[in-house]
Formats: C-alpha cells, structure tokens, sequence
C-alpha cells in the first residue's frame, strides 16, 4: 500500500521518528490509526456535541427573530453563494 501525505504531516511523521519513541514512520502511522480505531466513538461524539451546539445557536436566533426569510430556489442559492465566500 502507498499512501501520500501533505508535507506538514509528511514533517510530523518524521519528527516522531526523529524523537525516539518510533524506529520508523511506519509505526508512527500504524499508531495513529490504531488511536483513530480506538478513539472513533468519543471523536464522533465530540462532533455530535458540536453539531447540536450549532443547531442550539441557530434555533437562539430563530428565536430572537435574527432569522431569513428565502422565498425561493434562487434566493436559497444566493444565499448558499454568500457562505461559500
């Protein structure tokens, strides 16, 4: 298998080789997929928990009438537009 990396976490592989605990880069990625494997589920509910502080905030604003009204499909691109940028 090859895999390929951006050179900032090209960098950090080699830093962790390079401090001693890891012989090669190798075991620095097999280490943190097994982290990945065993961290899923609090990695997924931190990312739940934001989501619904998300909806939370959205739903506050809803409340405090700071909401939009979109009439239609053109409006609802429009607005799709101004968040891209």
């Amino acid at each position: 298998m090859h895999i390929s990396l951006t050179p900032e976490l090209e960098n950090r592989v080699k830093d962790k080789v390079k401090g001693g605990l890891y012989n090669n880069a190798s075991e620095v990625i097999r280490e943190a997929l097994r982290f990945m494997y065993l961290h899923e589920d609090w990695i997924n509910e931190i990312k739940l928990r934001q989501l619904r502080e998300q909806l939370q905030s959205g739903i506050d604003q809803l409340d405090s009438d700071k909401g939009i009204t979109i009439k239609d499909s053109v409006e609802l691109e429009q607005f799709f537009s101004k968040i891209k940028k």
